[in-house]
């Protein structure tokens, strides 16, 4: 699978950290790999790399820099749609061709207000328009037009406890095997002013393909931390404890968490 060149793959971190600590003394030691991966020292120098690399990155970065914005001729004719398929439960169906009444999104976890909001609530909220780039790990891209509420304002409603670091979204889409996608990110990203819950896309309600009713847009990241379809968000104080505790579907096979560009 191809990667865009300004990130830098899990493997390669692995790799070079294990180099750089003397634990990988022969070049033509690679392909243990994945036995390294599942070795839970290795898996906490990996850990600590990850974070350097996000630290720098942030370091060299104004607080909320913002990614960059395109005019409406930018915007690409085609969108490929990424990510598990549409979900397939009566339930979904029928919300997606009745205007979504019954769903709601839940908000809870450390937080002191939480509460449940339907897709005409949410609209009602401030709401941000943004022509931005989707660059996926696969190496293609796309400009799209997104507008949505700002997660702030959601935050500003449910009131972040102080523990509170990270916002966990859970989705209705699964994969072959039954799991549901699942994606995080923490409070530093989620006040960012371009991280929306897009409920249109294109000057058009967002389409099944690409997560309806809400997805999210963290434009600071890769595409594969982009949750569609998402059904409740949780805030927590850390999220070693879900799935696989990677902190992500994707991240939990393997991907970075933290996926900045």
């Amino acid at each position: 699978m191809k990667r865009n060149s300004s990130v830098i793959s899990r493997r390669k971190i692995l790799l070079g950290a294990l180099q750089a600590t003397g634990l990988l003394l022969l070049s033509g030691c690679e392909n243990l790999f994945n036995q390294l991966h599942q070795n839970k020292k290795v898996l906490s120098l990996l850990e600590s790399v990850e974070g350097l690399n996000r630290r720098l990155l942030r370091l060299v970065t104004r607080k909320n820099k913002l990614a960059q914005e395109f005019s409406e001729k930018d915007i690409s004719r085609y969108f490929k749609p990424n990510g598990n398929p549409p979900p397939f439960n009566m339930q979904y169906r029928i919300n997606a061709t009745s205007g979504w009444p019954l769903w709601r999104l839940e908000v809870g976890g450390l937080v002191k207000q939480p509460g449940k909001f339907s897709l005409e609530e949410i609209k009602a909220l401030p709401a941000r328009a943004q022509i931005t780039r989707h660059d996926c790990v696969e190496g293609w891209s796309a400009i799209a037009k997104w507008k949505g509420v700002p997660l702030s304002e959601i935050m500003k409603l449910v009131q972040p406890q102080p523990q509170a670091r990270y916002v966990v979204f859970y989705c209705m889409d699964t994969d072959e095997e039954g799991n549901n996608f699942y994606e995080s990110i923490d409070l530093h990203d989620a006040s960012h002013p371009q991280t929306i819950l897009a409920y249109e896309m294109n000057d058009q309600p967002l389409p099944v393909q690409h997560g309806a009713p809400l997805r999210l847009r963290v434009e600071t990241q890769l595409g594969y931390k982009m949750a569609k379809y998402i059904q409740r968000v949780e805030f927590v104080a850390d999220y070693k404890q879900i799935a696989r505790g990677r902190g992500g579907y994707w991240e939990d096979r393997g991907y970075e968490w933290y996926a900045g560009i």
